[in-house]
């Protein structure tokens, strides 16, 4: 049986659009827009997310040593188009066992990084960034010129992951880690690259799809 949409902010069913209401709407959140189901790691999955995507398709490249993309999720539908986008990608730990990295972009109100992240509401919330940045991120945009460097706080108390936020191109930029001290990671410089850019061929290793995606 196919999966259904779900929440952004909290993973819960969904209301469909019908007769008295245009809008997808959650128990909890109100009128939202939806998450699809995660779809499966692959070029064919990789090509629907871009064709939809409204926000940048951001992956970390080049990947760290022994490291697959494992699945993506996008928020919308055919109307609004995918105005959020989780890559995972997925690989050995630093310290011990395997780890996962959900990178999100997304518009303001969203609500699906401040989910991965363990946040009430949809965005970081105010103050986030009252500090000076915990890691930069170099990341590159729909035109070869137009790369940046990204500051990123961390936020979020959960005792199981790493969750960094920051700003790209008008839009959140989240990235969330399993456990908590593959956040090391982004100690080192990385550099997130725009799957949307025109003439994009880089050759993504794929690997097993992630439960991530779906809590």
């Amino acid at each position: 049986m196919r999966a259904e949409p779900t929440c952004p902010r909290c993973a819960g069913p969904l209301h469909a659009p019908g007769l008295w209401s245009s809008d997808w709407s959650c128990g909890a959140d109100g009128a939202v827009l939806p998450r699809q189901p995660s779809k499966r790691p692959g070029p064919d999955g990789l090509a629907a997310v871009v064709r939809d995507a409204r926000v940048p398709v951001w992956t970390p490249w080049p990947l760290p040593l022994g490291w697959l993309v494992t699945g993506f999720t996008t928020v919308g539908d055919e109307r609004s188009g995918a105005r959020a986008v989780a890559l995972a990608v997925s690989g050995p730990g630093l310290l011990s066992g395997p780890a996962d990295m959900v990178v999100i972009a997304e518009e303001p109100g969203i609500g699906l990084g401040a989910h991965y992240a363990g946040l009430e509401g949809g965005d970081p919330g105010e103050g986030f960034d009252a500090d000076p940045p915990h890691v930069k991120l170099d990341v590159s945009g729909p035109t070869a010129t137009s790369g940046r460097v990204v500051p990123m706080w961390a936020v979020g108390d959960l005792p199981d992951r790493a969750v960094f936020v920051g700003e790209a191109m008008g839009d959140w930029l989240w990235v969330v880690l399993w456990p908590a001290e593959a956040g090391v990671l982004l100690v080192e410089r990385q550099h997130l690259l725009d799957l949307r850019e025109p003439g994009m061929e880089i050759d993504l290793p794929y690997g097993a799809h992630t439960p991530r995606l779906d809590e």
